[in-house]
């Protein structure tokens, strides 16, 4: 990463739409885009729930942070995966690199959104519910979020706009 932080990163839970938004959001802007759920996969050729199942939580945290801590892509989109905020290595790696966006939804917009959470790749515990999942990573979002979008009516293309006014790329 540079010293500058022109890199948007955006956080969030699953089914929060960072993948997408950060599609439109890299043509919108003419940049590059990177999912960090996609650079797992491909760099340890296997799901990410695939290695949930069977290298356990713990060890896909330490895949995540791994793969989070190389990536040096100046003005990119970067989304990532949802259990990221676990890191606070990976965070600030992430943060001296670029403006963090938190894309916050209403809990009950994730359940209906998520409909496959136990083969999705979403770190979390064994039985552990949508929303306790919820309950643990909000305040972390908030935590390390330079700005926060609420998303819960917005349309993708609404995120989209609202990340570029709040900053100032519009």
């Amino acid at each position: 990463m540079t010293t500058q932080r022109n890199n948007i990163v955006l956080i969030g839970m699953p089914g929060a739409g960072k993948s997408t938004v950060g599609v439109l959001l890299a043509k919108a802007l003419s940049r590059n885009f990177v999912d960090t759920d996609l650079i797992i996969q491909a760099s340890e050729g296997r799901r990410l729930q695939d290695i949930i199942d069977e290298d356990g939580l713990e060890a896909f945290r330490v895949v995540e942070e791994r793969h989070v801590l190389t990536l040096s892509i100046p003005g990119a989109v970067i989304a990532t995966g949802g259990s990221v905020v676990y890191s606070s290595t990976a965070m600030s790696h992430l943060q001296v690199g670029g403006m963090v966006v938190y894309l916050e939804l209403p809990l009950d917009t994730i359940r209906k959104r998520i409909t496959n959470m136990d083969d999705r790749g979403v770190a979390k515990a064994p039985g552990q519910s949508l929303e306790a999942l919820y309950t643990e990573r909000e305040p972390l979002y908030t935590r390390y979020a330079d700005v926060v979008i609420p998303c819960g009516d917005l349309g993708h293309d609404d995120v989209v706009k609202a990340v570029m006014e709040s900053l100032s790329l519009a």
